[in-house]
């Protein structure tokens, strides 16, 4: 896209270079002189940002590794020690793990500007394909790191993980002691995390390098969407575009510094700094922040689908959760490529954004959690005083235990109360119930299970000379954070399989530009 090089070497050693390594004439064309629409906004600046971060990751981890101990026994140690002796590892540990929340956040702002804008459609296909790549790359390197600490969470979080893919038919079972390097977590495990983890950041470089070459072989998007028509609708990378760049870059920068030097421990989990202990669960047991929506989604297929039972279903739409992403530029049918000019898209997009925003606040919570007050209730019947009466039942077949216990019941003294069949064997049992006394009701209610359920225990305790209880208890429907988790992830994949390849075809977009400057310069817009 760039055209001929305008690169002219100044001095006889330039000149001389440029001949034998056109380094100098390649970084003038790819950053000063580079065609840049000239109506890129902030939000195109978010590039750089990834490239700080990147840089910033790979050169305090291979730091971090001089001192890390891979070993189950030392890892956990490791790590605090950096933390207190290693000089300046106050500062690099935490530049690491804020740095990879840090990354997470400006590549999430990456996506959602390519989604909104169409950074996704023709030509730009590989080019998207290739983000979602290094996207995955990064999925895959943060949660390696997130094991490397050998904390509670993280070798809990390693467990489920690793779990969860032994959920996959045929090859799940394999894949998983190939991770673990045996049947449970152990060194084996750390020492294949540790070389995975060292390793992936220089494979991302490697698709970052693919990524910016598709990039400037495409040209850049922008926010009208319509491609460069002449020189009038760009101008050079530098100064308007660096200067641009340095200035968001910058600000995003004192946004890195305030959390790490003044709340490092803000976006994590405080288990993670008691030691790893296989034989203590923790009451909840989550990934890190930027992984919490496909957490969700995992968790949201708590019901079986056909002969798909309900962990393979939730291991199906996490991995489809990502992997639509790679399909998207087939998927959107609109021939506008941004959704400036197309409003029901760009309403339904604020919606995803907020649906995605939401899954990550239910992948944080216990999936069992009320998220709407209900009342749940209970009905005790029981009998003051009495006498209990029993009746042995013993019938010819397992099929007969029904009607040989009916008989039973009908046996015990006129006005027994409360009967109660307990069965003991497959043809065998005895039913019970009270003769005399006082009958009893209680009703109790609740608004969760378990204030319910020490009510009923206190309500046992409290009534005198009850033999037993007979209690039913009725729950009403619970709009729980696993309920919410379904509606966000059913909108999720309504979103790209549904929605967007329908409004292509019938949504009728605003007046676009058409060229880049028109907007710019105040022109009158055509149609179009």
């Amino acid at each position: 896209m760039s055209g001929p090089s305008t690169y002219e070497p100044k001095s006889g050693f330039t000149r001389w270079l440029d001949k034998r390594l056109p380094i100098l004439r390649l970084s003038h064309d790819s950053f000063v002189a580079y065609p840049t629409p000239r109506n890129l906004n902030y939000w195109w600046t978010f590039g750089s940002m990834l490239s700080l971060c990147l840089v910033v990751q790979i050169v305090s981890g291979v730091v971090l590794a001089m001192h890390y101990i891979p070993h189950i026994d030392f890892a956990f140690d490791s790590v605090q020690r950096i933390k207190r002796d290693v000089p300046y590892g106050w500062l690099i540990q935490p530049m690491h793990a804020v740095g990879a929340s840090m990354f997470f956040l400006a590549v999430y702002v990456h996506m959602f500007r390519g989604l909104y804008y169409g950074s996704y459609k023709a030509p730009r296909e590989v080019l998207w394909i290739l983000g979602c790549l290094i996207y995955a790359l990064m999925v895959v390197t943060a949660f390696l790191g997130y094991s490397l600490p050998w904390g509670q969470m993280s070798f809990w979080a390693a467990t489920v993980i690793t779990n969860i893919l032994g959920a996959l038919p045929f090859v799940g079972e394999s894949i998983q002691v190939w991770i673990r390097g045996g049947g449970a977590i152990d060194q084996a495990t750390l020492n294949r995390f540790y070389s995975l983890h060292y390793l992936l950041p220089f494979v991302i470089a490697g698709v970052v390098a693919l990524h910016i070459w598709a990039l400037h072989e495409v040209g850049q998007n922008n926010p009208t969407g319509v491609e460069v028509k002449s020189k009038a609708d760009t101008v050079p990378f530098t100064p308007h575009a660096t200067i641009k760049d340095l200035f968001a870059t910058s600000l995003f920068v004192i946004l890195f510094a305030v959390f790490m030097f003044y709340m490092p421990d803000a976006l994590g989990h405080a288990d993670n700094y008691i030691r790893a202990n296989p034989l203590q669960t923790p009451p909840e047991i989550v990934p890190e922040w930027y992984l919490l929506p496909f957490y969700a989604v995992l968790r949201a297929f708590d019901f079986n689908i056909g002969p798909i039972d309900s962990k393979l279903a939730g291991v199906i739409g996490m991995f489809a959760s990502i992997g639509v992403l790679f399909v998207l530029p087939w998927l959107d049918t609109s021939k506008v490529r941004s959704m400036r000019y197309r409003p029901i898209a760009q309403q339904c997009f604020v919606i995803f954004v907020a649906v995605c925003i939401g899954l990550g606040y239910c992948g944080g919570q216990n999936p069992g959690k009320i998220l709407v007050p209900t009342t749940f209730s209970a009905t005790l019947n029981w009998v003051e005083g009495g006498q209990i009466e029993q009746r042995a039942i013993a019938a010819d077949s397992a099929g007969a235990f029904d009607d040989a216990a009916d008989a039973a019941i009908a046996s015990l003294p006129e006005g027994a109360a409360l009967p109660a069949i307990s069965r003991t064997g497959e043809t065998i049992g005895v039913v019970r119930g009270v003769v005399g006394g006082a009958p009893q009701v209680l009703e109790l209610s609740a608004a969760t299970v378990d204030e319910l359920e020490a009510k009923i225990t206190e309500a046992k305790a409290g009534a005198t000379a009850a033999p037993y209880f007979q209690v039913t208890r009725t729950t009403p429907f619970a709009f729980t954070v696993t309920r919410l988790s379904q509606i966000l992830t059913a909108y999720y994949f309504l979103f790209f399989l549904v929605i967007l390849p329908v409004l292509g075809l019938i949504e009728t977009p605003r007046r676009v530009p058409d060229t880049i400057a028109k907007p710019v310069t105040g022109q009158a817009q055509g149609a179009s």
